[in-house]
């Protein structure tokens, strides 16, 4: 039935070569980094439930870290140099107070970790729902633009670098922005000439880390897609092993994945490069700072105007303004990580869904047997020549179709507009009159069902599989679907039953038990409309047997359209659609199409040969 594939066809299997130019990818989020985490935020509100209550258990815990300065301060200049001598009784005060204190921050720091995180996992979770769903929303066209798991890393592992952020990263940034302000304020409570020092040798680093940022923050995007690029071929390689043991490409296919995990690393390397650089800039910076503390320091207290409790307290207060300085550089990192971890996140949820669900607006079609219209359709694949030109045809309630012609000659581009995994970029498709765009999508779900040629099934049980579209059918329901449709002795062979385990994709059942799976499945789904891409393909003639007569009950009643690489599939159809190069070229029976000279002659003669 089938001629080798044209250069310009476009189908499923199409290899990952030349993705660079994903339809995701585009649509990458070109905000601020601020406007990034703002739309962020936007997205999951529970980062802001509560966090008034957090930000001031955050201002206690904070506060709570200039007790030690203040209480030595107090200790040195009151109660061990003070005029009357030292003052035993005053400094066991001190010391008894600073404890209570400490112990009273320490519970507001639990409290502020354990608020923070559980808003962290609730927020992170919502948002992980939203694009995953939104994944789900996305045709299958743009699906495949995109490797599947490059596609999987921006619902999991970037969305586990914003969580990485969020629950340490944005618990540093709230704790170390208090912390400098604390500190600052009470340095000048105690010397604004020492703390004017402070902040002259401190703001060149300051000035280097919102250089360093712009830089960061395009190195971590490429981390981000780097590291999607490699999921996405282990992911391949993975699903694909029997395929590249078969064909001896082990060695290529490992190269191939080590070329993508060295990218991976030459960009997590320069990531790197760039945020350590802070680190011995900042170490520097500190050791000069101070130095200049206590020459300056020790200048004004020869002059009365700072005690030596207040220096030594000063020096105290500028270790926690050094420690959110010296923490900057992780900070940024995490942040920067985060943010191109938001921006992929967002380049889904701002790719707009190319087939739109109507909703609540959209049109109920009733049950009973469907007349499908193709309107003068016409469809071509972005970039792409055109796949169907000018289809028109009606299918009548009820008729068992069967659509032919060699590969590429547009046959999976038909039931594709016919199921609605894309619309026609000219004309219209209708289902008993109503244009599909205009139908709901629960209403189209469940009066047409696709039967793929491969069988997909889930890692679950043979009945979880089967009651998919319906689980609600109880095990009485599924045992009876399955003996209507001729299979209780193919049933009655498994040891478990229902209960049998089927792996995942299925991989514990042969390729036509799976596909058995998949019509029960249909037949229980209860469609007006099935569409099958030849669930006889590629399987032994004992099962062929099994599945023709089970085809038999499940389209009984039904409008059925079947794309045939057997023409024995067509034979047994009400009519055949023949097509060839985007046309349907011959229309009619079997016995009237196979006499005639043609494609489909030409198409019954070259199957006659093969089966010689």
């Amino acid at each position: 039935m089938s001629a080798p594939a044209r250069s310009d066809e476009r189908t499923d299997t199409d290899t990952d070569a030349g993705r660079g130019d994903s339809v995701l990818s585009l649509h990458r989020s070109t905000d601020t980094a601020t406007g990034t985490l703002r739309r962020g935020l936007q997205l999951s509100p529970e980062f802001a439930k509560g966090l008034w209550l957090t930000l001031a258990l955050a201002v206690v815990a904070t506060a709570g870290k200039i007790i030690v300065p203040v209480a030595v301060q107090q200790i040195i200049d009151n109660g061990l140099t003070g005029p009357d001598g030292p003052d035993l009784a005053f400094v066991t005060r001190m010391v008894a107070t600073c404890a209570g204190l400490l112990v009273v921050t320490m519970a507001c720091s639990y409290l502020m970790n354990l608020r923070l995180y559980r808003a962290t996992e609730s927020g992170l979770a919502t948002l992980r729902r939203k694009a995953f769903r939104h994944v789900h929303d996305l045709s299958v066209l743009t699906q495949n633009s995109e490797r599947k798991g490059a596609l999987v890393s921006r619902v999991t592992s970037d969305v586990d670098q914003i969580s990485t952020f969020m629950q340490w990263g944005g618990l540093l940034l709230i704790v170390s922005s208090g912390q400098l302000l604390v500190a600052t304020i009470l340095m000048a409570v105690y010397s604004w000439q020492l703390t004017i020092v402070v902040w002259v040798c401190f703001l060149p680093l300051l000035f280097g880390v919102r250089w360093l940022q712009k830089l960061l923050s395009k190195a971590y995007l490429k981390v981000r897609e780097r590291t999607g690029d490699m999921l996405g071929a282990i992911g391949e390689t993975v699903m694909g092993a029997a395929v590249i043991r078969a064909h001896g490409t082990e060695e290529r296919t490992a190269a191939r994945i080590d070329t993508s995990v060295l990218a991976t690393r030459t960009a997590q390397v320069k990531a790197q490069r760039l945020s350590m650089a802070v680190s011995p800039f900042a170490e520097i910076v500190a050791a000069v700072g101070n130095v200049a503390v206590v020459l300056v320091g020790v200048w004004i207290g020869l002059d009365g105007g700072l005690t030596a409790g207040q220096l030594i307290a000063f020096l105290f207060l500028m270790t926690l303004f050094v420690q959110p300085m010296m923490m900057a550089t992780e900070i940024f990192n995490e942040a920067q990580n985060a943010i191109a971890g938001w921006r992929r996140v967002l380049g889904v949820l701002d790719t707009v869904p190319d087939i739109a669900d109507p909703g609540e607006a959209g049109h109920v079609l009733p049950r009973g047997p469907v007349e499908v219209r193709f309107d003068h359709v016409t469809y071509s694949y972005p970039e792409g020549p055109v796949v169907l030109d000018d289809v028109d045809v009606t299918i009548t309630p009820g008729t068992r179709l069967a659509v032919v012609g060699e590969t590429g000659s547009g046959k999976t581009t038909f039931v594709k507009l016919l199921t609605r995994l894309m619309d026609p970029a000219q004309g219209t498709v209708r289902l008993d009159g109503v244009d599909l765009r205009e139908v709901a999508f629960t209403s189209l779900r469940g009066r047409v069902v696709m039967v793929p040629q491969e069988g997909f099934l889930f890692d679950s049980s043979l009945g979880d599989n089967i009651r998919f579209a319906r689980p609600e059918s109880t095990d009485a329901e599924l045992e009876a679907a399955v003996t209507e449709l001729g299979l209780a002795d193919w049933l009655g062979s498994l040891a478990h039953g229902l209960n049998t385990p089927v792996g995942q994709r299925g991989e514990s059942l042969s390729a036509g038990e799976r596909q058995l799976v998949a019509l029960v499945r249909a037949y229980v789904a209860d469609p007006d409309l099935l569409v099958l891409d030849e669930a006889t393909s590629a399987v032994d003639p004992h099962t062929e047997v099994r599945i023709q007569r089970a085809l038999d009950r499940l389209t009984r009643g039904r409008t059925s359209v079947a794309i045939a690489h057997r023409l024995s599939t067509a034979e047994a159809a009400d009519r055949v659609l023949v097509f060839d190069d985007g046309r349907i070229v011959q229309s009619g029976a079997h016995s009237e199409l196979v006499d005639r000279p043609g494609v489909y002659a030409d198409l019954y003669a070259s199957w006659v040969r093969s089966s010689a």
